[in-house]
């Protein structure tokens, strides 16, 4: 019998599973993905269920399908090892996984063979649509892994995973670490703050053997002044998973906030001892390096040859970010700072340059990056003009973020500076004009245009610029 494709393909977007979740492969680098999820599968041994089906999902991505089928059939021995009684209710992801994958070989009758599995389950749950909490909490983790983009959409599924199962750990777990990663970029990015200190405390006391949270929670308390209590977290989960890398990284992360650097590289050298291939930690040994460097550089005699060491070593932790993960885009502007720390100019226009020009840079990351390099250009090349011309760059782009009001402020200051001094001619009051302009005060901006004409009345852009703006109001 042959299998009518069209209504295949019907079936199979009704399914429950990764390939029917919307997980864009441009929000990650795969091969970052992939080390993450192998390492966890290394690290937390009691159960990859959700871990081999990501990965077979990610293999598909990466083109071999042979070892996306070779993952869901160890995610299927998983099921069958701790969900024994559960076959049924326990495989929905897992045989969706299949089924899409199959079709993707053109294997047809395979995947419908697996279409029906899932509905005959279904039918035997007596649930039509396949609406379980556990499958909501198996997509909520899965959307945690692809990025910032999909924390929304996690934190919504863990709130209905928990709907059925309030008290469920894992539910708890998966709601506690989106809402910290959403409250984390709203504090990076800009945005609705959502407070996580309580869902943290509850997750924590659900899963008393989970050091990722205790961590999390950790971290939090440091960021309300509340270091000493989290430092007892960061020990406590030092006891219990010495040996644990993404604890590591959060308690590594700790202290590097805390000011105790050295004790952060120790913590991340033995992580990274542990996963060699974790983008997060060389990306926070960079950082480490970057503050160690500026700290040597603040003596009165500086030792140039320990500084080029840590140089040399933050260079090549970077590096290795961004060659695995592409789009983590906060590394360019950190690799560019750490050429400028070191006087290599060239190389940090060239990285800065080059992240710019991507097509693929989100608009807060982008206004971030023309802050940085606004400053580069300010304080290690010493171009006040275009330093002004790239904050005003991110200012351009009229999207609220951190990195824009950073943008804002920094070409304020510049400019009122120039013109205090007595340096500033009729274009920097302009400039100043078209700072306020951009940053919806048309009042100001009018003030300052009339006085720029005053002192070059002739210029025809600044009347121009001052007609539009009378206006518009």
């Amino acid at each position: 019998s042959t299998v009518s494709k069209g209504s295949l393909k019907a079936s199979l977007l009704q399914l429950e599973c990764h390939f029917t979740w919307t997980l864009l492969k441009e929000h990650v680098g795969l091969e970052a993905l992939e080390e993450t999820i192998l390492d966890h599968i290394k690290f937390v041994a009691d159960c990859n269920i959700k871990d081999y089906n990501i990965l077979s999902y990610v293999c598909h991505l990466k083109n071999s399908n042979e070892e996306a089928l070779r993952n869901l059939r160890k995610a299927e021995e998983a099921i069958q090892k701790h969900h024994p009684g559960e076959i049924d209710r326990r495989s929905l992801v897992t045989w969706g996984n299949y089924a899409w994958i199959y079709y993707h070989m053109q294997r047809y009758e395979e995947a419908q063979s697996y279409v029906s599995k899932v509905e005959n389950s279904c039918k035997k749950l007596s649930s039509g649509k396949i609406q379980l909490p556990e499958i909501y909490a198996e997509k909520g983790w899965a959307l945690l892994r692809f990025g910032r983009n999909y924390f929304e959409r996690a934190r919504n599924c863990f709130e209905n995973a928990l709907k059925s199962e309030p008290n469920n750990p894992d539910f708890n777990a998966g709601y506690a670490v989106s809402m910290y990663r959403l409250e984390d970029c709203a504090e990076k990015y800009g945005g609705q703050r959502t407070p996580c200190l309580d869902a943290l405390k509850r997750a924590v006391e659900l899963n008393p053997k989970d050091t990722t949270i205790l961590a999390l929670l950790a971290l939090r308390l440091q960021r309300f002044n509340r270091g000493n209590e989290g430092e007892r977290y960061i020990e406590e989960g030092l006891q219990k998973t010495p040996d644990f890398p993404v604890f590591l990284r959060h308690a590594a992360n700790f202290y590097r906030k805390k000011g105790e650097v050295d004790k952060a590289v120790e913590i991340l050298k033995k992580a990274l001892a542990l996963t060699p291939n974790s983008v997060v930690l060389h990306h926070q040994l960079g950082l480490c390096y970057k503050v160690k460097i500026v700290q040597l550089k603040k003596r009165r005699y500086t030792p140039q040859e320990a500084v080029e060491n840590l140089i040399q070593l933050a260079i090549f932790h970077l590096k290795t970010v961004i060659e695995k993960k592409p789009v983590f885009f906060s590394a360019y502007s950190d690799l560019g700072n750490i050429y400028a720390l070191g006087k290599r100019y060239e190389e940090a226009e060239e990285i800065f340059q080059e992240v710019l020009q991507r097509n693929d840079l989100p608009y807060d990351d982008k206004q971030e990056i023309y802050f940085n390099y606004g400053n580069f250009q300010h304080f290690h090349k010493k171009s006040e003009s275009k330093a002004i011309n790239y904050y005003i760059e991110g200012l351009k782009i009229a999207e609220y973020s951190c990195g824009r009001k950073k943008c804002s402020e920094a070409v304020e200051k510049l400019l009122k500076q120039k013109i205090e001094s007595g340096l500033g001619d009729a274009k920097d009051i302009a400039t100043l004009g078209l700072v306020h302009k951009l940053n919806g005060k048309k009042q100001e901006a009018i003030e300052y245009y009339k006085e720029a004409i005053d002192l070059d009345p002739s210029n025809e852009e600044y009347q121009n610029a001052l007609v539009e703006l009378q206006l518009s109001i």
